[in-house]
């Protein structure tokens, strides 16, 4: 199971990274492996600003739709367009090429309070 130290974790299973005030957002490999085949990727918050932990959007796998939450407060600047496409890229490249969005965020701090590698280990049992 891949799950990178230098990134920050929610217990909805989104992985976080921070630079500046603009963080990049995408799901955890443990995620992809339980959703299965993802077909699609939905993102319609693009430009909106969101509270944390509210739905940003939602993955489709093949047998199941997840919503997707976000994990710091702030404005979705930029949405993974490559996805619409191959939104098989979460599966292959989940903290790579397979991110989903960028939140130009309310409060840095908050980046704090997410999961660190090792408690999100803790938390899916790895």
């Amino acid at each position: 199971m891949n799950i990178p130290a230098n990134l920050k974790y929610t217990k909805d299973h989104e992985w976080v990274s921070l630079d500046g005030d603009i963080a990049t957002v995408g799901i955890t490999d443990f995620a992809q492996k339980e959703l299965g085949d993802i077909v699609y990727v939905e993102v319609e918050t693009l430009d909106q600003t969101l509270d944390k932990d509210e739905v940003f959007g939602t993955v489709e796998a093949v047998k199941t739709v997840s919503d997707l939450f976000l994990p710091m407060a702030g404005e979705i600047v930029e949405f993974n367009d490559e996805l619409e496409s191959a939104p098989e890229t979460v599966n292959t490249d989940p903290y790579g090429k397979g991110w989903m969005i960028k939140v130009k965020v309310n409060n840095t701090a908050d980046f704090d309070e997410l999961l660190s590698a090792d408690a999100y280990k803790d938390l899916i049992g790895a």
